[in-house]
């Protein structure tokens, strides 16, 4: 029972001041992606900008859950 208010808590949502930085972030790297070219960037440039999307339209943020377990926050 412990166990699962505590991953609870590792999963709270973020605010609306975070989605919405998170979302510019996306735009912004996909914008310098446009403009580099797509067939030139690598495949990988493309991972963080989806992530940044998940986490914008649903509100939860594994980067930030990630260092949260890894400092033992609450």
């Amino acid at each position: 029972m412990a166990k699962s208010v505590a991953t609870n808590r590792l999963l709270v949502k973020s605010g609306n001041a975070m989605r919405l930085f998170l979302l510019n972030s996306a735009i912004f790297i996909m914008l310098g992606i446009w403009l580099t070219g797509f067939d030139q960037v690598h495949w990988f440039l493309y991972v963080l900008p989806a992530i940044f999307t998940v986490s914008a339209a649903f509100g939860i943020c594994p980067g930030i859950n990630l260092w949260r377990i890894v400092l033992g926050e609450k």
